[in-house]
């Protein structure tokens, strides 16, 4: 593939291919495989066409009330989620590829909570080093010696996914506190049936509407020992949080009930919902609530989120919490660099999907490097999400590299550093012309009983020309995600 290479077709005359992976077109400007059949579908389609289903699609995304939050913005931070007209393929090659890496990659973090917590055994083996451990933000010292139902710590991972200019998907980085944005993936598989019902039939994309029942599944397998037909709730900040729309999305869509720390109480180590009818206990709680907030007894006491003792009715093993308290220190950007080696301690196994090359900042030597070239490197907090506190060297000023150099040297260990990826290119309708825009992958992964996820994901769209950060929050977008038959 050159440097540069306009796709000569009219429909794509604004469409040019560069040393990233564009999954529609090949070097040679020809449509990939998976993506022929939408391709001539593109061809057919006017602009004015494509034009009225992005606005019927729109529509039905602002009439369902799918929307996210900014914070920091004075104009307002509530928005409808922006979401591209076109969707993103997987062939079933590539999705085995991904469903083989992930499932592995879930069952080794699970493994690694549950020995920090309790053996460290990783650590005695210096595998790990133990102040990346206990110097994580996220470390919850709270919860060593505390069972969890089947050992499973991560019951809900949503794992960040690039590829590569060479083809490969490789992990960026893990969510495992809280993952959000599976509603989006949901609702903008419902909207797409309604725009292309035809292209969709003739696809045989694989579905993922059975996410929420698989879900609730989980959840329910998690209950303590004893509870045949376990009460699952799934708890929220409120209606201030930026991923409300989903919590309540989600409950929704499972029947379960959606309620706040204020509806919760706890006795004699065992925890009750409020009802119109009494108390009624509860076995799972889904928690949308960060750990520091979960229990004011137990961790912040300013806490109005949580409820006084559920920490407590926890350890005594009488109430389930997905995901488990103490996650958090597996998707450091820290310890994400020590996943490899990980996975061949507890399985004895290479890793399916590769990591991204990582620079930790308690390195001097690599803290020095990256000091003299923050112009070639992509710098993030270690706890931070949603594309803050990220600096991306190339796209950066003076200014900001001297400010992020000074911030470095102040704490290395809250900084880590990668190279720029140019990351793949997806077929985006914008301004009413189709233009390759940046995109990654958050596939799903379920982990209970047993290991389950669905054929697809949350495709984030990096929607500003350019552009490499795709968090909404950074005026990224999404689409839906195709997985195929074959």
């Amino acid at each position: 593939m050159t440097t540069s290479a306009a796709v000569t077709h009219d429909r794509f005359a604004d469409y040019t291919l560069n040393d990233a992976y564009d999954e529609l077109f090949d070097g040679k400007a020809q449509p990939r495989r998976p993506y022929r059949r939408l391709y001539k579908e593109l061809m057919n389609l006017t602009p004015e066409e494509l034009g009225r289903s992005k606005q019927k699609a729109d529509l039905s995304f602002f009439n369902q009330g799918i929307t996210f939050t900014v914070y920091g913005r004075k104009e307002g931070t509530e928005r409808i989620f922006p979401h591209d007209l076109i969707p993103r393929i997987v062939s079933g090659s590539d999705w085995e590829v991904i469903e083989r890496g992930l499932t592995q990659r879930a069952i080794a973090l699970n493994l690694f909570l549950k020995d920090i917590y309790h053996e460290r055994r990783a650590l005695r083996d210096r595998i790990i080093p133990a102040e990346a451990i206990y110097s994580s933000h996220h470390f919850r010292r709270q919860m060593s010696g505390v069972k969890v139902p089947r050992d499973a710590y991560v019951n809900v991972m949503g794992t960040d996914l690039v590829r590569l200019p060479d083809g490969r998907f490789t992990v960026l980085e893990d969510n495992l506190r809280v993952p959000s944005g599976v509603s989006y993936m949901l609702s903008s598989r419902k909207v797409m049936k309604q725009i292309f019902p035809t292209l969709f039939r003739k696809y045989a994309v694989r579905p993922i509407e059975q996410y929420s029942q698989l879900l609730l599944s989980t959840l329910r397998s998690l209950a303590p020992d004893g509870r045949r037909d376990p009460t699952v709730v799934l708890l929220t900040p409120g209606v201030y949080n930026s991923a409300y729309y989903e919590h309540a999305y989600l409950a929704r869509q499972m029947g379960i009930e959606l309620v706040e720390g204020r509806d919760l109480v706890v006795h004699d180590n065992y925890v009750y919902m409020r009802t119109t009818n009494g108390l009624q206990r509860i076995d799972v709680i889904y928690r949308r609530v960060d750990d520091d907030f979960v229990d004011p007894l137990a961790f912040r006491v300013d806490s109005a989120l949580g409820a006084p003792g559920i920490f407590s009715a926890y350890r005594a093993g009488n109430v389930t919490l997905a995901n488990a308290l103490g996650t958090g220190v597996a998707d450091d950007k820290a310890i994400y660099a020590y996943v490899p080696k990980l996975i061949r301690y507890y399985l004895g196994e290479d890793p399916v999907l590769d990591n991204v090359e990582t620079w930790l900042m308690t390195d001097a030597a690599g803290r020095q490097h990256v000091c003299d070239n923050l112009h070639a490197f992509v710098v993030k907090a270690v706890g931070e999400s949603g594309g803050y506190g990220m600096l991306i060297g190339p796209h950066s000023t003076d200014s900001q590299r001297r400010e992020m150099r000074s911030r470095i040297l102040a704490d290395p260990r809250n900084y880590i550093a990668q190279p720029v990826l140019a990351l793949s290119t997806a077929p985006c309708f914008v301004d009413g012309a189709i233009e390759p825009r940046h995109v990654d992958l958050r596939p799903y992964v379920l982990f209970g009983e047993k290991t389950v996820i669905v054929p697809g994901g949350l495709t984030r769209v990096a929607l500003r020309k350019g552009s490499l950060v795709v968090n909404s929050s950074q005026g990224g977008g999404s689409k839906d995600t195709w997985v195929l038959q074959n």
